[in-house]
């Protein structure tokens, strides 16, 4: 097992020259000694994409006495010229801004200060003379943000926990006691996390990786091991949440992964740290299935070459690995309070309204999770696509149902076990509303001009509240499943199913008509759907009028879309086979 993540540093330093690239020496620019962004073609101070990204990768060659590019001077030179543009890109207040949104932002700085402070230890422990003047300007930088990170606040759930581990890491670097006091403060408002592991962000692609390592990180830092168990807990269920080609699910994510594509190689090291921690045999096979998926080191907080360099031991792995699940039926947060939270939320004073962010009402909905080889099936609540199904290189993207009741998706608020497989429930409801009674008018009722906006429209009664419902039963067969879609009022809505399939399979068969780009109105009939060798056939269909899109339902552009249009009352029943390899 010994030096079992060695390709570590290889991959890092396959991308110390592409950096250099995208230097700008321009010694008369505004961002020279900066990284432009391949994206936008400016430099800046941003932790994923930006200087600081780059720097840990050249930090990590330079001190790696196995690089090809260790104490090269010229590597030298390019980063002390990055750590002089970061320290011109830091505001007065020791904020940065990364460019394109959240200026002055303390979490964006926190981003950094969790990487650049490894880059820093990094560079302290190395102490080769020329990089001291680097190393310094490093160090001046961190320094700078202690004042903002001790008073700035965030937007998002994750963001309190990299806040809490760059306090972390500048406590331990300059000891000062207010940032140990103001990460106390964060950590006092409780983990937003279900028993079954789910952050309030439900960003399997992204954000539980950012929680975790962040989490890891703080519970050394402040000698707090409690702030491993929500570590755990998502470790765990992310080991049910992985398809049979090492994407993670993302089909009803809260964050901007949703509906992407994205691997384990995020989760490395959390899961490497924490099977190390725990001598844990699974954790350690997710680690080895997201090495293994590795093709970049990482953004400048989670450089997996810097941290390995700083912790040897995770070089080696902690145990031997234990088989990851591949046959399994999981349903998440079945037993989880969900409705008893979101009751409680009046009580909270916010009155549903938060600036800047999400509340997420979402978080805590039921996920069923089914593996069956290189099948693997997501069904889940309150999200757009309720089902999504993989038949090895076959890949059905998600059904959905939107409706002209309140225009747009119609989410599925209950998820649950059922006989022969699940059913899920959404309800809607839309009203009237009737005058402001005459004791709650404002003052500006009675004058020549009586804005709109002034009217106490939360205090109007509501009438003629009319209710939307329906019911989808998803039936696991011995060659596939099967959805029953059914609603009976209000009657005479025009509903629209969607079934969205991947860009790269061939779809033929049916009864089909144009519907727009990438829609098809599925009239009837049987289809099949062909990708890698992989096929599913699906039996269904529906045309029931002629609308190719409902308001406020977006579909996707580069998907095949199948359209089944319908009207209340109805009971739709789609077929879905997965078909053995020829």
């Amino acid at each position: 097992m010994k030096n079992a993540y060695r390709n570590v540093f290889e991959i890092n330093d396959n991308w110390v020259r592409e950096g250099m690239d995208r230097q700008d020496l321009d010694e008369n620019s505004r961002s020279y000694g900066g990284i432009l962004s391949a994206e936008y073609g400016l430099a800046s101070p941003n932790h994923s994409t930006g200087t600081p990204m780059t720097m840990a990768i050249w930090a990590a060659s330079l001190c790696n006495p196995d690089s090809p590019y260790y104490r090269d001077e010229e590597l030298a030179a390019r980063f002390a010229l990055a750590a002089r543009y970061m320290v011109g890109a830091q505001h007065e207040d020791g904020t940065i801004s990364p460019g394109w949104t959240n200026f002055h932002s303390p979490p964006d700085t926190a981003f950094v200060v969790v990487g650049y402070a490894q880059v820093y230890q990094l560079l302290a422990q190395d102490d080769w003379a020329p990089l001291r003047e680097a190393a310094a300007d490093v160090r001046l930088f961190l320094e700078r943000t202690i004042p903002a990170l001790v008073t700035g606040g965030v937007h998002t759930p994750n963001h309190r926990w990299v806040v809490s581990a760059a306090l972390g890491f500048l406590h331990e670097l300059f000891g000062a006691p207010e940032t140990l006091q103001r990460a106390e403060q964060w950590i006092a408002e409780g983990m937003d996390i279900t028993p079954d592991g789910e952050w309030t962000e439900r960003s399997n692609g992204i954000y539980n990786a950012v929680s975790d390592i962040m989490l890891v990180h703080a519970a050394r830092l402040f000698g707090k091991p409690e702030l491993l168990a929500p570590v755990r807990a998502n470790l765990r269920m992310m080991l049910y949440l992985v398809h049979p080609n090492g994407d993670v699910v993302t089909d009803y994510s809260g964050r901007q992964d949703f509906g992407h594509k994205h691997d384990l190689s995020s989760y490395y090291l959390p899961y490497a740290m924490m099977a190390h921690l725990d001598e844990n045999a699974e954790f350690q096979a997710a680690a080895n299935l997201a090495y293994g998926q590795l093709r970049h080191p990482g953004s400048c907080p989670t450089n997996a070459a810097v941290r390995l360099l700083l912790d040897p031991s995770l070089r080696e792995q902690a145990v031997r690995p234990a088989e990851l699940p591949t046959e399994y039926r999981k349903l998440l947060h079945a037993d989880f309070p969900r409705q008893q939270y979101l009751a409680a939320m009046e009580s909270a004073g916010h009155n549903g309204r938060i600036y800047h962010s999400r509340l997420h009402p979402d978080f805590g909905a039921a996920v069923a999770r089914v593996r069956k080889g290189d099948e693997s099936v997501t069904i889940s609540a309150e999200t757009p696509s309720f089902f999504a199904l993989r038949h090895g290189a076959a890949r059905l993207l998600g059904v959905q149902v939107a409706t002209y009741f309140a225009p747009g998706f119609v989410p599925m608020n209950s998820l649950v076990e059922a006989e022969g497989g699940y059913r899920l429930a959404g309800e809607q409801h839309k009203g009237y509303y009737g005058p402001v009674t005459a004791e709650r008018l404002p003052s500006t009722a009675a004058e020549a001009t009586s804005p709109w906006y002034l009217l106490p429209h939360h205090q109007r009664e509501e009438t003629h509240v009319q209710r939307l419902r329906v019911a989808v039963d998803v039936v696991e067969a011995a060659d596939g499943w099967e959805l029953v879609i059914r609603s009976s009022e209000p009657e005479e809505l025009m509903t629209q199913i969607s079934v969205i399939l991947a860009a790269d399979g061939e779809l033929s068969g049916g009864e089909l008509a144009p519907a727009g780009a990438g829609k098809q109105f599925w009239k009837s009939g049987t289809l099949r759907y062909e990708a890698g060798g992989d096929a599913l056939e699906l039996s269904g269909g529906a045309y029931a009028h002629t609308a190719g899109f409902v308001r406020e339902a977006n579909l996707p552009f580069d998907c095949q879309t199948l359209l089944l249009n319908v009207v209340t009352p109805f009971e739709t029943r789609i077929r879905i086979r997965t078909l053995p390899r020829a």
